[in-house]
Parts: structure tokens; sequence; C-alpha cells
């Protein structure tokens, strides 16, 4: 009878769970082999066994959080109102974001330098929004601008309300989620084609 897996799924799943939350709260720094397998009653060996050392342990939560955003992300459904559906994408960010606040941390951490493979991986993550832009555009709703600069001027808006929102930094009283849908709203008719825009003189 074959000896049972100590080392399997579920552990990986422990392991990075911890070091997301080492991560989040104390930094870099704080994210220590020893730590994360103590406090998941393992040892490091279990850690090396699944992940080859720290490196990979940063790469693999790294990837891990991005698979996770971006299946948020691409949940969204696609209708026959680009618009309406980047808002949609928009407010999908900042539920993940709120959900996965550790996850999030990690998406702009800086922790590892990431490969070609990890660069692409963020490219997939965002490609909804990429794609709903495009759309905009060449359906004449949108501007004829760059999508990936207005998909860039609505991600600033969105990490930027979020990240306030996540550290506690918004001033008291603000009702943060109609805050954000009302940023988003205002910075789609902004690039609307019947919104009286000139961008360009």
């Amino acid at each position: 009878m074959p000896r049972p897996k100590t080392h399997d799924d579920a552990l990986r799943r422990r392991l990075l769970q911890r070091a997301g939350e080492l991560l989040s709260t104390e930094g870099p720094a704080g994210v220590s082999l020893r730590k994360i397998a103590t406090d998941v009653n393992t040892s490091t060996t279990a850690v090396y066994s699944l992940f080859g050392g720290k490196p990979a342990l940063l790469e693999a939560l790294y990837d891990e959080a991005f698979t996770r955003f971006g299946r948020n992300l691409a949940a969204v459904p696609v209708t026959d109102d680009p618009a309406e559906d980047l808002l949609r994408i928009g407010l999908a960010y900042r539920r993940s974001a709120l959900e996965d606040p550790q996850g999030y941390s990690v998406l702009y951490s800086k922790v590892v330098e990431p490969t070609k493979e990890m660069s692409r991986a963020a490219g997939r993550t965002f490609a909804p929004v990429i794609n709903a832009v495009r759309r905009a555009v060449e359906q004449g709703v949108y501007l004829a601008e760059d999508p990936e600069q207005i998909a860039m001027s609505m991600w600033g808006i969105a990490h930027g309300l979020v990240s306030l929102e996540l550290n506690g930094n918004l001033p008291p009283g603000i009702d943060a989620a109609t805050t954000y849908e009302l940023a988003l709203r205002a910075h789609g008719r902004g690039w609307r084609t019947d919104a009286g825009t000139t961008l360009r003189k």
C-alpha cells in the first residue's frame, strides 16, 4: 500500500496563504521560509519539496494572485455595450481587491523580478479591460484614441481609489463604493464621442 502523500496541494495552498499574509503585513523581509513552515505546522523540507526555495515560492504567490484576480475580471459578461462592460469590469476590480486584499497587495509588491511568462500572465489578467476599450473605440462609442492609453487611465483611477480604501486613507464619512462607481462613470463619459470632448487641438 503506497504511503500517503503529505506534501500535497492542500499544504501548498496553506503555505501560499501564509506567505501572502506575511508579505502583506510585514513586507518582503518578513517572508521567512522557516517562519512560514512553522506557522503552517510543517518543515522547511516541505517548502523546498513543493517550491524549490524562497524565490520560487514568491513567484508562485505572484502567479496565483494574478490568476485569481484575472479570473474575476474575465467572469464579467461581454454585452453589446462595451462602455457598460468596462464599468462592470471596474466594479469587479474593486470587489476582487476587497475580497482578497492580501492577493491584491502581492500584485504590486515588487517582491520578484517578473519573468517574461509572469508579464504575459499579467497582460492576460487585464485583457478584458483592453478588449472592452478596443470595442468601444471600434464601435465609435469612445474617441479614436489608443485603447491602451484609455485603459491605463482607468486603471490609475481604480487602483488609486482601491489603494486608498484598503489602506484606510479615505476621509471619514466617504461612501467608498458610491465614490468609486461615480469616478469610473465620469472617466467613461470623458472618453465618449458624444460628450463633446476634444483631447487634441
